[in-house]
């Protein structure tokens, strides 16, 4: 389903290498406490992102941003979310999917 979600976006153009840069360079930020595949629970507490879908991870960030997600970690997840655009949030939950 992904491969044909990607396929879709490339075919609209809604999908371009500089997207999937940018989430790449923004996940940088995230490996910190997530691991550098997404694979650690950060903080011992939160959920293995690497295992979410990308549809997942934009509910979580923007409810994260919007202080309607969450639970121990909400407050720290909220300050690390306010600055994204939804452009942002979707490149970086494309990179984090796949």
């Amino acid at each position: 389903m992904k491969k044909v979600l990607i396929a879709l976006c490339v075919i609209f153009g809604l999908w371009s290498t500089s997207m999937a840069d940018e989430g790449g360079d923004l996940f940088k930020k995230c490996a910190t406490c997530h691991g550098v595949q997404g694979e650690k629970a950060a903080l011992g507490k939160s959920k293995i992102i690497k295992d979410m879908s990308s549809a997942q991870i934009i509910t979580a960030l923007k409810g994260y941003k919007d202080g309607s997600y969450g639970g121990a970690s909400k407050a720290l997840m909220k300050g690390q979310v306010m600055t994204l655009s939804d452009a942002q949030i979707t490149a970086l939950a494309a990179h984090i999917s796949k």
